[in-house]
C-alpha cells in the first residue's frame, strides 16, 4: 500500500518519463508534490524504491525508471494524461493510506508534533478533498461529542474552518488541540465538549488552525 503522495510521485515519475524519456529533477518533483523541501522527495523515493516501485539507474544524473504501478491501476505502465486528477493512493477494499502524525491533546494542548510516526487506512466515504492526515486522540475533553480517549481522529488539512467546527489548533506556535471554533470578534475560543474543562480564550494571532476534523476511527 502506498501513502497518497507516494501514488502522486509515482504516477508523475512515470507520465514524465513516457512523455521525454527523462525523469523530472528533483525541484520537478517537488514542485508538482507541492512540498517544501528536497528531502521529501528523497524519502518518498526512497519507499518507493523499498517497495519495488522504481530504480535507480547507477552512475546517470536524473535517473529513475518505474518498475510497476499499484494493482488499483491498469497493469500496464501508460501514463495517464495530464487532464487526469490523480485519485488518492487506495488499496483493493477502498480505502486511502493515510499518515499518523502522533497524538492530538482532547484536554491539556500538548508539544504539536510535525513527524509521521505511522500510517493507517480510512474509508474513501470518510475523505474529503485535499490533504488529510490523522492523529491519535489523548484525552477526554471532547467525549460529549463523541470523541473518546484512544480513537483516531481523521482530519483535512487546511488553516481555515467554520464557527462550530472542530477542529486542530495551534496554540501560540507550539501547542496543538483537538477543540471546537468559536470566534468572538477579534478572539478566539477553544471549547471542550466535557464540562469538566474551561473554555480557553485566545487572541486570534495566538491560533491557527490546522486542519478540521471529518472522522474517526475507533478500535474495539
Amino acid at each position: 500500500m502506498l501513502t497518497k503522495k507516494q501514488f502522486e510521485l509515482l504516477l508523475f515519475i512515470n507520465e514524465r518519463l513516457k512523455e521525454t524519456g527523462v525523469s523530472p529533477s528533483f525541484d520537478e518533483m517537488k514542485e508538482a508534490l507541492n512540498l517544501k523541501s528536497k528531502s521529501g522527495i528523497h524519502r518518498l523515493i526512497t519507499a518507493l524504491e523499498e517497495r519495488g516501485f522504481i530504480k535507480r539507474l547507477a552512475h546517470r544524473a536524473r535517473a529513475l525508471d518505474v518498475i510497476k504501478l499499484p494493482d488499483s491501476m491498469s497493469t500496464s505502465l501508460a501514463a495517464p494524461s495530464r487532464a487526469t486528477t490523480l485519485p488518492p493512493a487506495v488499496n483493493d477494499d477502498r480505502s486511502v493510506c493515510v499518515p499518523v502524525m502522533g497524538r492530538i491533546a482532547a484536554g491539556t494542548p500538548i508539544e504539536a508534533l510535525q513527524e509521521e510516526v505511522n500510517q493507517i487506512s480510512v474509508p474513501m466515504e470518510m475523505m474529503r478533498s485535499g490533504e488529510h492526515y490523522a492523529l491519535e486522540v489523548h484525552g477526554d475533553s471532547m467525549i460529549d461529542a463523541g470523541i473518546f480517549d484512544g480513537d483516531t481522529a481523521i482530519i483535512q488539512s487546511g488553516n481555515t474552518a467554520e464557527n462550530g467546527e472542530i477542529i486542530v489548533a495551534l496554540v501560540e506556535g507550539h501547542e496543538a488541540t483537538l477543540k471546537r471554533l468559536r470566534r468572538k470578534g477579534e478572539m478566539i475560543a477553544l471549547e471542550a465538549a466535557n464540562a469538566s474543562f474551561e473554555t480557553r480564550i485566545f487572541r486570534s494571532d495566538q491560533v491557527r488552525v490546522q486542519g478540521r476534523l471529518v472522522g474517526l476511527i475507533r478500535k474495539y
